[in-house]
């Protein structure tokens, strides 16, 4: 398929299809991104994730706060959130694959964690009210919308005044190539679709946001590395 032909919609699919299949896996785990898996939770959590990072760290999250984790596959990213808001926070997860969804909710009840709401829905799409979360952390995740832009005002839309969005996602060189580009498989694979570090700077500001910061932290391709991306809604 060829970069000039290729939909949002055909993108979301060719995701949606390869997340499912890693969902159903029982080595889920080997198809991550960028590195390994974090430790403590149930092992499918720890197999379902696919991530570059540990945002929940990066987010540094606080007792009371409301978190929204685009794209929470497995889980377990929420429910390391939700241990750190505790149960006077509260941790939504969000993710358009039916299997990890399902797969979430297993691993939440093994955990025993109550103060999580796990959503079907799109990251250009929230299906949350305007100004009603402190928090965005996502991981390894934004790279892989066709409409990053959307994604970026639905974040500002959701958070309240002063929140903060904390990421970790692939940041691609500037001389990334065509062909890379046109890779649907390196797109769901987490590399084609990445923005340069000019591209989400600019987008992220777009949206209304400011204070943005993005530190890469380790390669994950020729052309790309995993990195730390922050910003606040004024």
């Amino acid at each position: 398929m060829s970069g000039s032909t290729r939909t949002t919609e055909d993108i979301r699919e060719a995701v949606r299809e390869r997340y499912a299949e890693a969902a159903r896996a029982t080595g889920a785990g080997a198809a991550g991104c960028c590195g390994p898996p974090v430790a403590s939770l149930p092992d499918a959590a720890k197999l379902a994730s696919l991530g570059c990072g540990n945002p929940t760290a990066v987010a540094e999250l606080h007792e009371g706060e409301t978190v929204l984790d685009l794209g929470s596959g497995g889980g377990i990213d929420v429910l390391l959130s939700a241990g750190r808001v505790g149960s006077t926070g509260k941790a939504y997860g969000l993710d358009m694959t039916d299997e990890m969804l399902e797969l979430a909710r297993r691993n939440q009840l093994a955990a025993g964690v109550e103060n999580v709401e796990l959503m079907k829905g799109t990251i250009e799409q929230i299906p949350l009210p305007d100004e009603s979360v402190d928090v965005i952390i996502s991981n390894c995740v934004i790279n892989l919308s066709g409409d990053k832009p959307q994604v970026f005002r639905e974040a500002a839309r959701v958070l309240r005044p002063g929140g903060r969005l904390a990421v970790t996602d692939v940041v691609a060189d500037p001389e990334m190539g065509e062909a890379t580009r046109r890779d649907l498989r390196q797109w769901t694979g987490c590399i084609a679709g990445a923005l340069t570090e000019e591209d989400f700077r600019r987008q992220l500001a777009a949206a209304g946001l400011e204070g943005i910061e993005i530190r890469e932290t380790h390669r994950v391709h020729e052309h790309a590395g995993s990195a730390i991306v922050r910003a606040r809604k004024p």
